[in-house]
C-alpha cells in the first residue's frame, strides 16, 4: 500500500471517528481527535484552538441542544484531507448558543468540514454551514421568501440608497 493510500486511510478513519463522537454527543472524545495545537474553524462562528476550546464549543452546543443529531452523507479523502458532508438537528431547548437564550425552536442545518490529518490526529479543520438558515431556525431573522424578509431588505436597500446619495 502506498503512502498516500495509508494517509487516505488514516484520514478518512480519523475523520469518521470524530463525527461518531460528534454523533454521539461525545465533546471528550469528539476534542480527543485534535493535535495538541489543532485548529477548528468553524467559519460562521470563529476559530477554536486546541482540543480544550473543541471541548468546550461542543459542551456548550449539545447543552444547547439537547437532542442534537448528526448523521454523516459523505466522506470523500484526497491523501491526508478528508472532506465531510453532515446534517445536524437539534431543538434549541437547553442553555445558550452563542449568547442566544433558548429559543424552543428545531434547527436543521447541513454543512461540510475539511480535516486535514496528521500522525492520526487533526492538525485543521475548517467547518462550513449556513449561519443565515440558522438564524431563520431560531427566529432572529424572517423566514425565506417572506413578506417580512421582503420589507427587511427593502428597508436595508432604502437605506444603501440613502447613504449612497449622501455620499455624493
Amino acid at each position: 500500500m502506498s503512502d498516500e493510500q495509508t494517509g487516505a486511510r488514516g484520514a478518512a478513519e480519523v475523520a469518521r471517528s470524530y463525527f461518531e463522537a460528534l454523533g454521539r454527543r461525545d465533546p471528550e472524545a469528539a476534542a480527543a481527535h485534535f493535535a495538541d495545537d489543532g485548529i477548528d474553524d468553524v467559519v460562521p462562528i470563529g476559530v477554536l484552538r486546541g482540543p480544550a476550546e473543541v471541548r468546550a464549543f461542543f459542551e456548550d452546543t449539545f447543552r444547547a441542544f439537547p437532542d442534537f443529531e448528526f448523521r454523516v452523507e459523505r466522506v470523500v479523502v484526497e491523501g491526508d484531507v478528508a472532506s465531510v458532508e453532515w446534517r445536524a438537528s437539534g431543538t434549541h431547548s437547553g442553555g445558550t448558543f452563542q449568547g442566544i437564550e433558548p429559543t424552543g425552536k428545531r434547527v436543521e442545518i447541513r454543512g461540510c468540514d475539511v480535516a486535514e490529518v496528521r500522525d492520526g490526529k487533526i492538525v485543521r479543520n475548517t467547518g462550513y454551514y449556513d449561519a443565515a438558515e440558522v438564524a431563520r431556525a431560531l427566529g432572529m431573522l424572517p423566514a425565506r421568501d417572506s413578506g417580512a424578509e421582503k420589507a427587511l431588505l427593502a428597508a436595508f436597500n432604502g437605506l444603501g440608497k440613502l447613504r449612497a446619495r449622501l455620499g455624493r
